[in-house]
């Protein structure tokens, strides 16, 4: 039964994102930006690998990169007028530098919006990546 297989190479050689990795697909995103949301994109990235050196890059919901550790940690989604991360559990970190300005009335997740000039807080963001990481690594659902 060779039509699955015929199937997947004809998807394959129509859409060429497909054969690419999650960090592929990433740097193609950031690429095909060009643009200040490209720019901020892969800083966000850099910085999130800076922070934890075994993150692992994904690829979901027909476009978004994803950054995982023991389970999801946050998300990387571009708008017209924003970069958005959002972290899966967002709500149970603290942010001391108060670098969540978005999605604050959720029981969950919470985000950063960045918008064009905005500059990013390198030192701030690493420490909520990091604390993203230690309460997946710990196991708990919630503070």
């Amino acid at each position: 039964m060779a039509f699955p297989d015929l199937h997947r190479q004809t998807a394959m050689a129509s859409n060429p994102r497909a054969q690419l990795s999650p960090s592929g697909r990433i740097s193609q995103r950031i690429a095909e930006l060009n643009d200040w949301r490209g720019a901020l994109l892969a800083r966000v990235r850099q910085l999130i690998h800076e922070a934890d050196p075994d993150v692992v890059e994904e690829w979901k919901w027909r476009g978004v990169p994803v950054w995982s550790h023991a389970g999801s940690l946050c998300t990387g989604e571009v708008y017209k007028h924003a970069v958005k991360v959002t972290f899966f559990k967002g709500a149970s970190l603290k942010d001391p530098s108060r670098l969540f300005n978005a999605g604050l009335d959720g029981n969950v997740r919470r985000a950063i919006d960045f918008h064009e000039g905005d500059r990013i807080d390198d030192a701030a963001l690493k420490e909520l990546i990091r604390a993203a990481v230690a309460l997946n690594v710990s196991g708990k659902k919630r503070r």
